[in-house]
């Protein structure tokens, strides 16, 4: 039997109004477009309800990020986008806590001092039809029906999570339909670029991946001077037949690369504005993930408060970043990469640049039979990110079974969705991991291998 999400978040709002104006609330969150979306949207909404509110943004909260959180003195923690895979040792922590995720879950049950809100304990599908922003934003319109306004960070939340990928369903769709009737949001089509001009909207074009175009400046002009267009031209003043044809061109480009199907269908597709966030949602998703992952997590949460300086600084941050992507994605381009049966997997400097390169890569460079890996070492632990695709999922894939099921066995910690997951391993594990992850993966998609 399904939870009534609608009676949980009632419980959650309760239990959050239970507590005196003088209370200093907890938020953990994840520190990706989705983790940061959605701590913006509960920071907002304590704010606005009169509580001070303490935030931090973790890639993962395993041992030492629960071991320092609970040395601290909190009343109430809300944890977003994670916690259900670490609900025993938050149970731990003793303090009262509500957890509203979407990843996969360990219990059904929790202690009386947690509220656990899952969307696959709703009936909801984590995996793609809710997101630990669009979460957050239903708790907190139960909150404060004045919250609505929070939409557009919700949806950003969803994109992040690459949720829009063959259209928003389910739960997002829901919100987005609200959203666009109250008019938070717009909706328009087009195809995905920005940037000063088209030569640098074309070099930082990350997702979707042009092989051979992106960050290859000696190809970019050849390919404008062909179009007949200027390379500073800016974007807003290329004229529709020019678009048409350089549209055409890229669409062209990625058919040619084998693409799967719903990520052609987002190439070219309705795309939502905000005006309360001042441009684009998969743009705005762009740039809080960058600010997570390229180590300034203050300026992402800053940009879900409407700070301006904030944006210009997330500009600057994503350029950076973005270079440091398409260096290793070309890297894997020229064949950096290990393959074994059942999957592929690469070496990447940090965990947080693995995930994302592994999940553009897997779309756009990689035919679509295996599932990607990036191992990242780090002093003591290896961090693990991996990422399949639909496809993949439909045939059996399961990253997240498999990576919560080989990190416990060999004393690490890991898991997420069945298309996207991660792990922490200790440094000598490495090959134990990496023979026991084929194993599972051998047994996961035995029909197809």
């Amino acid at each position: 039997m399904s939870d009534d999400i609608s009676k949980l978040n009632k419980s959650a709002a309760e239990l959050v109004l239970s507590y005196p104006k003088s209370t200093r609330i907890r938020v953990i969150s994840h520190y990706d477009a989705d983790g940061i979306s959605a701590a913006g949207i509960l920071c907002t909404a304590l704010y606005r309800e009169g509580y001070d509110f303490h935030a931090t943004l973790m890639r993962n909260p395993f041992n030492k990020g629960l071991e320092r959180l609970a040395k601290e003195k909190n009343e109430l923690i809300i944890f977003s986008d994670m916690g259900s895979a670490q609900i025993e040792a938050i149970e731990k922590i003793g303090c009262k806590a509500i957890i509203l995720d979407h990843h996969q879950y360990v219990t059904t049950e929790a202690k009386e001092n947690i509220l656990q809100i899952n969307a696959n304990l709703c009936g909801i599908d984590g995996n793609y039809d809710a997101c630990g922003a669009t979460l957050c934003f239903s708790f907190v319109k139960t909150l404060n029906e004045q919250n609505k306004d929070l939409a557009s960070l919700a949806l950003a939340g969803a994109i992040g999570d690459k949720q829009h990928i063959g259209g928003m369903k389910g739960f997002n769709k829901q919100i987005l339909e609200t959203a666009l009737q109250d008019g938070f949001i717009k909706e328009r089509v087009g195809i995905k670029l920005y940037g000063k001009s088209i030569y640098d909207a074309l070099y930082f074009s990350i997702d979707p991946y042009y092989a051979g175009l992106s960050g290859n400046r000696v190809e970019i002009e050849q390919v404008l001077e062909k179009l007949k267009l200027d390379k500073d031209i800016k974007l807003a003043d290329i004229n529709n037949d020019s678009m048409k044809s350089l549209q055409s061109f890229l669409l062209f480009k990625l058919i040619k690369t084998g693409c799967q199907k719903n990520i052609l269908d987002i190439a070219i597709r309705k795309r939502y504005f905000s005006e309360v966030l001042g441009c684009e949602l998969e743009r705005f998703a762009d740039l809080l993930d960058a600010c997570g992952k390229f180590g300034h997590r203050g300026v992402g949460l800053s940009l879900c408060f409407g700070d301006k300086n904030a944006f210009d600084e997330a500009v600057k941050i994503e350029k950076d970043y973005k270079q440091k992507i398409l260096a290793a994605l070309i890297d894997l381009e020229d064949g950096d990469v290990k393959e074994t049966k059942a999957m592929r997997y690469f070496y990447s400097e940090s965990s947080s640049l693995g995930g994302v390169v592994a999940g553009i890569a897997i779309n756009y460079i990689f035919d679509e039979k295996k599932p990607l890996f990036s191992l990242a070492r780090k002093k003591d632990e290896i961090h693990v990110s991996c990422r399949g695709n639909r496809k993949l999922v439909e045939e059996g894939l399961d990253l997240g079974g498999a990576m919560k099921k080989v990190s416990s066995e060999i004393g690490g910690f890991g898991g997420g969705h069945k298309i996207a997951a991660g792990a922490t391993i200790a440094i000598d594990k490495e090959k134990d991991f990496l023979e026991k992850v084929e194993k599972v993966l051998t047994s996961q998609m035995k029909e197809q291998l």
